[in-house]
């Protein structure tokens, strides 16, 4: 699963989650979904404003990812853990330190149990230009962090062209 940084202002100051249940929720519009457990302080923040950003670190932000994820914002101030800017929304807090920022605008909510799995309807996204080839994301580049088996992971290489694979297969 991708390990991403979940932002949002609470009460006025950026506060930074770390969260691995997100994905893609549809292309047209394009939009976005992350799980959060509804006792998350960063949930207040997304319910307060209807804003929040996913933020795609690197490998070398690992540390101030996993701590981000290890204490809660009622009682840490993790407002400095990364440098925040704003861009369109102006209350969804972007890590500047992250290669790629995604602006939400809450599009719904959905109440899943233990969970609340919120749908942003994706503003703007943000690529530092060092993590860009031919004008797109890279994600040799980016080398984001992908979360398994209690762990953290790199991206390796490519294995494969996707939607040409398969075109090999014989019964």
């Amino acid at each position: 699963m991708p390990t991403l940084i979940v932002g949002a202002n609470v009460k006025g100051k950026p506060n930074y989650m770390t969260a691995a249940w997100a994905t893609v929720a549809c292309m047209a519009p394009p939009m976005v979904c992350v799980a959060l457990n509804k006792t998350r302080y960063t949930a207040k923040g997304i319910e307060e404003n209807k804003t929040f950003s996913l933020n795609v670190p690197s490998v070398k932000q690992v540390v101030e990812t996993d701590h981000c994820g290890l204490i809660s914002g009622t009682l840490a101030d993790k407002s400095t853990v990364f440098r925040s800017t704003y861009g369109k929304l102006k209350t969804a807090p972007l890590a500047e330190e992250c290669p790629v920022n995604i602006e939400c605008r809450l599009f719904k909510s959905v109440d899943c149990g233990s969970h609340l799995l919120y749908i942003g309807e994706i503003v703007e996204i943000h690529a530092d230009a060092s993590c860009l080839t031919d004008g797109k994301p890279d994600i040799t580049k980016i080398n984001p962090i992908v979360y398994a088996q209690s762990a953290y992971f790199g991206v390796g290489k490519q294995v494969e062209k996707a939607f040409s694979a398969g075109k090999s297969y014989r019964k």
